[in-house]
């Protein structure tokens, strides 16, 4: 049995480390899943939420080291995880403790390709349709009075953080990089998807699977298939 690569997981827009928890339990082999949580969420809920990706990144790195442990690392997202992810990549290849395997950014355009589409400054009930008709998807908390009030500080953030993102630089990131992409997705295009490529000095591989853009809401075991087989042929070599 091949060693279980830490797989730091950064969350959608709005979403909690809570969402990869039940990814725990589905035993694929060799994909240790450990989920990372932003503040203004879950048991971060009274923390201001991060409004700025390098922010975020910087302030991720020390729970993604410990998270982490010793040895070899891959780090996925989704959406505006997918940007969290690349970010936090540079920063833990960077630092130099652990080895950065692998990237996986899902449901996500190249980081210089920029957000056309903006929710930023709407009233509540216009920026929650949008997002809606961003994701194709709401959670059902949005729909209790109560809840909404408590979640919408932070999905604004994520969204605003999203929006807004610019990389600093276009240095290139020397792991390989799967980009993943639900075929039915109307927010992020295959060449968009595409555009990954450019971010690494390493492999790139684009891969289409069956879903729309929360593809992974309904077959999480599927992705992590695919994920374990990506990273075997690292866990091999170490």
């Amino acid at each position: 049995m091949l060693p279980a690569t830490p797989l730091l997981c950064l969350p959608f827009a709005g979403a909690g480390a809570s969402f990869y928890m039940p990814w725990r339990s589905l035993g694929v082999e060799g994909v240790d899943v450990r989920p990372l949580q932003l503040p203004g969420r879950e048991r971060l809920v009274d923390q201001e939420p991060y409004t700025n990706v390098q922010d975020a990144a910087d302030g991720l790195l020390a729970a993604a080291l410990e998270a982490a442990g010793e040895g070899p690392v891959a780090v996925f997202g989704h959406s505006l995880g997918g940007i969290l992810a690349y970010e936090l990549a540079h920063r833990i290849a960077d630092h130099g403790t652990n080895e950065l395997v692998h990237l996986f950014v899902s449901g996500s355009q190249g980081p210089w390709n920029g957000r056309s589409e903006r929710a930023t400054g709407l009233d509540d009930d216009a920026f929650l349709a949008r997002v809606q008709e961003f994701a194709g998807y709401t959670h059902p908390a949005f729909d209790i009075p109560e809840m909404r009030e408590l979640l919408l500080p932070a999905l604004r953030a994520d969204v605003e953080m999203h929006e807004a993102y610019v990389p600093t630089s276009d240095r290139k990131l020397a792991a390989p990089i799967t980009s993943i992409r639900g075929v039915d997705d109307h927010l992020v295009s295959a060449d968009a998807a595409d555009h990954w490529r450019d971010a690494t000095t390493e492999t790139f591989t684009a891969v289409d699977v069956p879903g729309d853009h929360m593809y992974l809401d309904a077959d999480a075991e599927s992705l992590l298939e695919l994920i374990a087989s990506r990273l075997r042929p690292a866990a091999t070599e170490s």
